[in-house]
């Protein structure tokens, strides 16, 4: 399988036990930033870019065989032992798949509101919104914003999704290429078929938004059978910024005990 060498950031003392954060679908390394530097007090973090994201590569195939395989690669390539894994939405199956996989690799696995199933959601409307955002005729980020608005109503989501929009020799292009969103957005919604793989018996936390619904009752136990499940109040999808200093508790026990 053809990999990638992946960009990254990378938080704290290397001689420290080395944690690896995978981000979601359409984000970056950067939007792990705060929460980096936080863990980086007691781990050495890498936030990962994924293929096709941040700084990293862009490649045709993007799926969790490919992806899982990257941060193999990536490992290697730095020469780390066994690692701890958070992973969220995408970067969460990225890393369940990774688990099942290369255990050898996985001392402690953390999967935020996500779970290993396929999901029915579309995002072709948002790429397709994307798409057809007049770049050439921008003047800032805020009118893009703007006429996104109809489409995608929640300002902190579009501006999210504004962050893969950069400006370059005084224009605006897109960094992440969105045909290859577009050719693979299935692949991001779906998992892996896993009748071939054992389950994962390693240390397993799935922490769950209290108003989310991506991880539901019964969706983790058949290919991780001893993870623990924890709901974080008052967050939806995106535990890490809705509750920030819940989401570094439950890692911080996790990963302490």
């Amino acid at each position: 399988m053809q990999t990638v060498d992946l960009t990254f950031e990378q938080f704290g003392d290397k001689q420290n036990t080395p944690l690896l954060i995978l981000h979601g679908f359409f984000a970056s390394a950067r939007n792990w930033r705060q929460i980096a530097e936080k863990l980086a007090m007691n781990f050495c973090v890498y936030v990962l870019d994924a293929r096709n994201h941040g700084t990293s590569p862009h490649a045709e195939i993007m799926d969790y065989e490919s992806m899982a395989a990257d941060v193999a690669h990536f490992i290697r390539q730095h020469h780390l032992s066994a690692v701890n894994i958070i992973g969220h939405s995408m970067g969460g199956k990225t890393a369940m798949w990774f688990a099942l996989r290369y255990p050898e690799l996985v001392q402690n696995l953390i999967v935020v509101d996500i779970a290993p199933v396929s999901y029915k959601h579309s995002f072709d409307p948002i790429i397709h919104s994307l798409q057809n955002l007049p770049i050439a005729e921008l003047k800032n980020r805020k009118q893009a914003e703007e006429l996104l608005a109809d489409l995608i109503p929640e300002l902190s989501y579009r501006q999210f999704l504004l962050q893969n929009l950069v400006l370059k020799n005084e224009g605006y292009e897109w960094r992440i290429d969105l045909d290859i969103f577009k050719r693979n957005a299935v692949n991001i919604l779906a998992f892996p078929h896993s009748e071939t793989v054992l389950p994962f018996t390693g240390r397993t936390l799935f922490l769950a938004g209290g108003n989310s619904r991506y991880i539901k009752e019964n969706s983790t136990e058949t290919l991780f059978p001893y993870a623990q499940i924890l709901v974080i109040p008052d967050a939806e999808h995106w535990i890490h910024v809705q509750q920030p200093q819940a989401f570094l508790n439950a890692v911080a026990d996790f990963l302490s005990s």
